[in-house]
């Protein structure tokens, strides 16, 4: 199968993206229960396996798995949308706080949003053959961190409370006030 950019661009975004998180002191979901580098890398080589794996595939049946993979990624940006404070000021979507991330570190990880935004929906028309797949990932995947989120990251902050260590530090910062 031919290979699919924007696709591949989610990839990257949503790898870049957790990679951000990491590096800016915030953890990514899954760190508080395996550690920050076995989620970090259970991510990536998911993400690397399931591109992969559909580019092998023949017809309609890898366009379904790129499709679904888009869903996700539009699921895990909107549900940032849905869940976080937004600039009411603003056109698009802007985060002013996230996971512990405000001020100075919020600006590029929006920006990173809106890259995997725009990525996640442009190859949902690259693959528009499996377009209810995309669909129904997104949906059900939606939901699925709408639950997850809060839970996850209520477990960071309180190991960044017991237990600070270098991934989760902005978050020991941010409870030294509370």
């Amino acid at each position: 199968m031919a290979a699919r950019p924007w696709t591949r661009l989610g990839i990257v975004g949503m790898a870049g993206h957790l990679g951000y998180e990491l590096g800016a002191g915030v953890g990514v979901p899954l760190a508080s229960r395996v550690g920050p580098l076995v989620a970090c890398g259970g991510y990536a080589g998911a993400l690397a396996a399931a591109y992969g794996g559909a580019g092998r595939l023949h017809g309609s049946r890898g366009v379904t798995v790129f499709a679904a993979l888009n869903g996700v990624f539009l699921a895990a940006v909107l549900n940032h949308y849905a869940r976080w404070p937004r600039d009411p000021e603003r056109r698009i979507p802007w985060l002013v706080e996230c996971e512990g991330l405000r001020g100075r570190v919020i600006g590029p990880y929006n920006v990173m949003l809106q890259a995997v935004l725009v990525s996640s929906l442009a190859g949902l028309v690259e693959n528009r053959e499996g377009w209810r797949w995309g669909l129904g990932f997104a949906v059900g995947t939606f939901h699925f961190f709408w639950w997850a989120t809060p839970r996850e990251y209520d477990r960071l902050v309180e190991q960044a409370r017991h237990r600070p260590r270098w991934w989760n530090r902005r978050l020991s910062r941010s409870l030294v006030g509370s």
